[in-house]
């Protein structure tokens, strides 16, 4: 189903392009297409020869983007693929000036419960992000082991429960096999048998599934070295991450590699060899103020960390 209407809200728009800095004649990457509304602004901002390469999985979102930006198409060229396999499309001898990553799911996912993204709303026990791929949550709930489940639950959903909701899953599914999510969600409020709070019980778990299906922070880990490889210098990676495992990692990235030193502190000498890549430009991450928060309440987990690329600028 494609939705009537364009999305239109970006997280955190204005904070993103003062971090990019797009001007005329210069190249960017957006990692993560979605409804097209970081592009937009930089395609505005970079006009009247700025381009962007955009990178998306989700081929409902590169319709609705494709006719969001047909009046930029001589300076847009979208591609159906994750960012993860930017450098298949990349030429190495033509670095951009920025790259854009906005990591997760979209609202216009969230909100169609064809794509079972939502314990709040009914459908099918989906969450891929490109529906040509072969496991869905379907598998992963119905097929994979008690202890794989687990694992997966703990591990991308930090779900300390997470052996109880995979015990019950598997106990359920014996009979029958899961099919949507409504009934994904009870199962697992009633295997944590906790009081209502604020936070469905189901959140953690459904976060943990979703990045399963989609290999999201393998994805995460696999570009951020390829992405600081094709930038270049003076130009900008800004991450926009919605959750601590995602920020981790790139708080990690970021961190060793705008170090000259990466030896063990007690070493005299060093030894790694090891060259700063680039520089932090956040020290801390930037959050959605106030008023952005109020108007979209999914901006409120939102970070965005940018680095530069270190280099002799020709």
């Amino acid at each position: 189903m494609i939705t009537d209407e364009i999305p239109h809200y970006s997280v955190m728009r204005q904070v993103v392009m003062d971090a990019l800095l797009p001007g005329p004649g210069k190249t960017y990457v957006d990692g993560t297409l979605g409804a097209g509304g970081h592009t937009e602004s930089i395609l505005s901002a970079s006009s009247p020869d700025g381009k962007v390469i955009a990178f998306e999985l989700d081929p409902q979102a590169i319709q609705i983007a494709t006719e969001r930006l047909k009046s930029f198409s001589d300076r847009l060229k979208i591609i159906h693929d994750s960012y993860s396999s930017m450098s298949s499309y990349l030429d190495q001898n033509k670095p951009v000036d920025g790259i854009l990553l906005d990591l997760g799911v979209s609202s216009m996912q969230i909100d169609n419960p064809e794509r079972g993204f939502s314990f709040q709303k009914e459908g099918p026990l989906d969450m891929r992000f490109n529906p040509d791929q072969s496991i869905s949550a379907y598998q992963i709930i119905n097929q994979y082991p008690e202890e794989e489940l687990a694992r997966i639950l703990f591990v991308y959903g930090e779900e300390r429960k997470s052996r109880q909701i995979a015990a019950r899953i598997c106990s359920i599914r014996k009979n029958k096999p899961i099919q949507t999510t409504t009934e994904l969600a009870a199962i697992i409020a009633d295997a944590m048998k906790q009081p209502r709070q604020k936070i469905h019980p189901a959140t953690k778990s459904f976060q943990a599934i979703r990045i399963a299906v989609n290999g999201e922070l393998d994805a995460i880990e696999k570009v951020l070295p390829m992405a600081v490889s094709y930038l270049k210098p003076g130009g900008r990676l800004a991450i926009i991450s919605f959750h601590s495992l995602e920020d981790r990692i790139i708080k990690h990235f970021f961190q060793f590699e705008s170090r000259n030193c990466i030896c063990p502190p007690n070493q005299p000498i060093c030894t790694c060899n090891h060259t700063a890549s680039i520089k932090i430009i956040t020290q801390h991450p930037q959050i959605a103020n106030s008023a952005e928060i109020d108007t979209n309440i999914r901006s409120r987990s939102a970070k965005l960390r940018v680095a530069e690329k270190i280099g002799e600028i020709r």
